[in-house]
């Protein structure tokens, strides 16, 4: 689970922001009712559910892509080759041709790792990987490619990794080492690899392509349920998989000529959708249900997963083609789970209740004079009294994070 993440010089971000998801030591009578918003894990209490407001242009978008771009390199970086460069751009008024790091702290099993680096667009510059086994803090690597070329000057090693300078020899300027350490089998490695791969989920569509009759099954009374919030009138849901004929053609290269065509059968999927009209005529899925429902099956398939399995879930504008009561809805199971979180950002003040959200819950992201990503909380705001309106006191400008907009149309107009 997430602790806290820092991120600095990505997009709008210039200097470090801070997206904390420990909970805050409130002891209103407000933050006592939504206890269940929040969930223990080991010595730390955290936070479920993190809203990001704020303006259009503001950085809020700035900061998902940064997140997912830093991600992105944990899961692929062993694979890039010496003519990559890095997907994501550096704040351009005053950040170019300085690093840009990122820091996440967070508990794997019960123990809180610490792992960070630096970069710029096309090299690693640093890289560290600390961890608490005993409660104390604890070295596993670390890295400095300014100390180099030697590897022996570039890193530091406890015994935590096996054989890690067969590792080293092995990662290069454009590689995370965490990457390699785990591609190339070493544990510690894999463990931190796969937590960023099968628990930080970073967007709810294309992820559960591979299980969907899986997930539909195990979940299909809660999908209903959805389905029957969001309006719609399919009452029941079955799925099978069929062998479907497909034609494959052997095609001469030299004439472009079809030297021979072969059936193959290949097992499909296949959902059967029925509707309240009239439950006795089937619908294929697939062909003859909307692009909206079809779109809502596969967002909340990967939901339904994510709360079950306590994973993370990280979401830009989450009420995009949604009815609000319906992302009220997503946000309440994570806000009921165990121990799944859902970082999202979002335009909708009616969401900014904080008979729903704790203030630590709620953050907002304004736009400096510099164009750079100020990133805040709600409950730096000390004298912001729990019961007060929270979506009034926003459209009033009190936060900041709202766009100034000049009213008089007429000027528009001339």
């Amino acid at each position: 689970m997430i602790l806290e993440i820092r991120l600095s010089n990505f997009f709008s971000i210039k200097d470090e922001v801070v997206l904390d998801m420990q909970a805050a030591s409130i002891q209103t009578k407000k933050a006592k009712e939504l206890e269940e918003n929040t969930f223990v894990c080991g010595d730390e209490r955290l936070l479920k559910t993190v809203a990001i407001y704020g303006a259009n242009a503001s950085g809020k978008s700035s900061l998902i892509k940064a997140i997912r771009a830093c991600v992105g390199m944990i899961f692929s970086s062993h694979n890039y080759n010496e003519n990559t460069i890095f997907a994501f751009t550096p704040f351009k008024f005053g950040g170019i041709g300085k690093p840009s790091t990122f820091f996440i702290r967070f508990l794997l099993e019960g123990i809180e790792y610490e792992y960070s680096f630096e970069l710029n667009k096309v090299e690693i510059l640093k890289e560290a990987l600390y961890y608490y086994p005993n409660g104390r803090r604890s070295l596993v690597f670390s890295r400095d490619e300014t100390k180099g070329p030697d590897k022996k000057n570039i890193y530091e090693f406890r015994s935590v990794i096996r054989r890690p300078m067969d590792v080293a020899a092995n990662t290069s300027k454009k590689t995370l080492f965490v990457s390699r350490a785990s591609q190339m089998d070493r544990d510690t490695a894999k463990d931190v690899f796969r937590y960023f791969n099968e628990r930080f989920i970073l967007n709810y569509f294309g992820y559960n392509s591979f299980s969907v009759e899986r997930l539909l099954n195990e979940n299909k009374e809660q999908f209903l349920n959805v389905l029957r919030i969001a309006d719609s009138d399919i009452v029941k849901i079955d799925s099978r998989h069929e062998n479907k004929v497909f034609s494959t053609a052997v095609i001469d290269p030299a004439d472009n000529q079809i030297l021979s065509v072969e059936d193959i059968q290949k097992p499909q999927l296949v959902i059967t959708t029925y509707h309240r009209n009239n439950p006795d005529v089937p619908f294929n899925f697939f062909a003859e249900e909307s692009d909206g429902t079809q779109r809502l099956f596969n967002m909340m398939l990967t939901i339904l997963d994510i709360v079950k399995n306590n994973k993370i879930l990280l979401i830009d504008e989450i009420e995009t083609q949604l009815h609000i009561k319906l992302v009220e809805y997503i946000i309440g199971l994570f806000n009921k789970s165990e121990s799944a979180q859902l970082i999202y950002t979002t335009h909708n003040t009616y969401l900014l209740n904080t008979n729903k959200l704790r203030k630590d819950q709620i953050y907002f992201v304004n736009k400096r004079d510099d164009g750079s990503s100020d990133l805040y909380s709600l409950f730096d705001y000390k004298d912001f009294r729990d019961g007060l309106d929270a979506e009034k006191a926003y459209l009033q400008g009190r936060f900041d994070a709202i766009p100034y907009i000049d009213e008089q149309t007429d000027n528009f107009l001339k």
